[in-house]
């Protein structure tokens, strides 16, 4: 007599690591965007363990030292980083949730950090245009500060257009090495610190956001500057894009009523050669009182 055993069927059991793969392909996320989640998600995985259950994320044990380990990782982060990163960790807590894998917010014990407000000012024109000017500071620099590129390309037509000032000591990709001098690509890390050097009192950061500034002052349309920046959203631009002092005063005087009163009377003022050579007199479109008497001679010029 043949009989038949019954298995039961066991449900696979979601590992941390796995999760968050998956997380990171259903996302649709930009490059850079992506970059940044697998990251920071990879922290997480470094710290918990990459093999645990994502259903240990239930147990209030977790939640507790999920909690410890994030306000060591980013004690010494700046408050917008903060925020960033608890908004990736919720992002993918509520992927778990939303797809049963967990039934808990293990975030709930973080807080966002209060993010100051942005108060950094553009520079002006003047000091710009001195800053192009400056022969104390390497070509280079004042490229990455300004375009002069056909002086900084030499005729290098491959490889990274700011190199490092010596052959990198360690491997790096060859996206990011010169074929032509061996050299390596110019991080903005050391771009910033070369710009600080060269001006004490202003960053990097400072120069980008007055280019941003400038191009809106020039009317360049927001989804430009949203490319330009590479900014995701119009709220992050806002606090780049906010006009200067020389911009609002320039608006005011193009705006003043008087002004436009003004060029509306120069305008509505027609004028016509009288018998004096080179002379001319207003015709009776003026009031009476600003009329010119029958002796009176404007010269061209002083009207």
């Amino acid at each position: 007599m043949t009989s038949f055993v019954r298995f039961e069927r066991h449900q696979r059991i979601m590992t941390l690591a796995s999760a968050v793969a998956t997380f990171l392909t259903q996302r649709d996320l930009s490059l850079s965007s992506r970059r940044v989640y697998s990251n920071s998600l990879r922290g997480l995985q470094d710290g918990l363990g990459a093999d645990v259950p994502l259903a240990t994320l239930d147990e209030p044990r977790t939640a507790e030292w999920l909690g410890d380990w994030f306000r060591k990782r980013y004690e010494h982060s700046a408050p917008a980083t903060r925020v960033l990163q608890l908004a990736i960790l919720r992002s993918a807590c509520v992927f778990g949730r939303t797809h049963a894998c967990i039934t808990t917010d293990p975030n709930a014990g973080l807080e966002p950090p209060v993010v100051p407000l942005d108060r950094t000012r553009a520079v002006t024109c003047e000091r710009m245009a001195a800053l192009w000017r400056r022969d104390d500071v390497a070509l280079r620099e004042r490229v990455f500060w300004r375009s002069m590129l056909p002086r900084l390309l030499a005729g290098r037509s491959r490889g990274p257009v700011f190199l490092a000032d010596r052959r990198p000591t360690r491997a790096v990709p060859s996206v990011d090495r010169c074929p032509v001098t061996g050299r390596a690509r110019l991080s903005y890390r050391r771009v910033a610190e070369l710009f600080s050097q060269a001006n004490p009192d202003l960053t990097l950061h400072q120069l980008r956001h007055s280019a941003l500034t400038r191009a809106g002052e020039d009317g360049t349309n927001t989804p430009i500057l949203l490319a330009r920046s590479r900014h995701a959203s119009v709220r992050s631009l806002e606090h780049h894009a906010r006009p200067g002092p020389e911009a609002v005063a320039l608006y005011v005087a193009e705006h003043d009523p008087a002004r436009r009163r003004r060029r509306r009377d120069v305008a509505a003022t027609t004028y016509r050669v009288v018998s004096v050579p080179n002379c001319v007199q207003p015709t009776s479109t003026e009031p009476d009182a600003q009329r010119p008497k029958a002796c009176d001679v404007i010269h061209p010029g002083s009207a």
